[in-house]
Parts: structure tokens; sequence; C-alpha cells
């Protein structure tokens, strides 16, 4: 675990499979996990409600660190929000 706050943790790591899931691995269990090395920097964003910085992230992990087209900032922005949402 590499975030003291454990639920909001699994709701953030729900979000990101059902809302981004980017790879496509919402359907396999085992690979739930995929994204967690990523929730603890939405965390910190979460606590000051960063929307533009969450897309940013979003897009730069997507771009950069998996090599994909990312999605649209209208899609990021829907995320960013369901995240905020969480606080």
């Amino acid at each position: 675990m590499i975030y003291n706050d454990v639920d909001l943790f699994y709701k953030v790591r729900a979000i990101l499979l059902k809302y981004w899931d980017p790879i496509g691995i919402s359907d396999i269990p085992e690979a739930n996990d995929e994204y967690d090395i990523y929730i603890h920097e939405l965390c910190n964003m979460l606590k000051n409600k960063e929307i533009n910085k969450i897309c940013n992230y979003l897009y730069k992990i997507e771009k950069s660190r998996m090599g994909l087209n990312p999605l649209s900032e209208k899609q990021h922005n829907l995320i960013a929000k369901k995240l905020i949402e969480l606080k």
C-alpha cells in the first residue's frame, strides 16, 4: 500500500478502473492493482481539488509512460471531477 488513507485509495482505484482504464484491464481481477502506482500522486492532487493537474497527470501517464493515444480532454475532466467528488 502506497497511501495511508486506505478507504480513499480503494475509491480512487475503483474510479480509475471504471472510468479511466487506458489499457483495458478492469475485467481482469488479477490486474486490479495495475494503476496503484499512480494513486498516491492523485490523492495528493485531490487535497487541493486540482482538476487541471489531475487531467495533465492522466494525460502524461497515457502518453509518456504507456505510449498510448491519450483520452480526450472531456474524458479527463469527467474522471478528475469524479475523483474530486470523493473528497
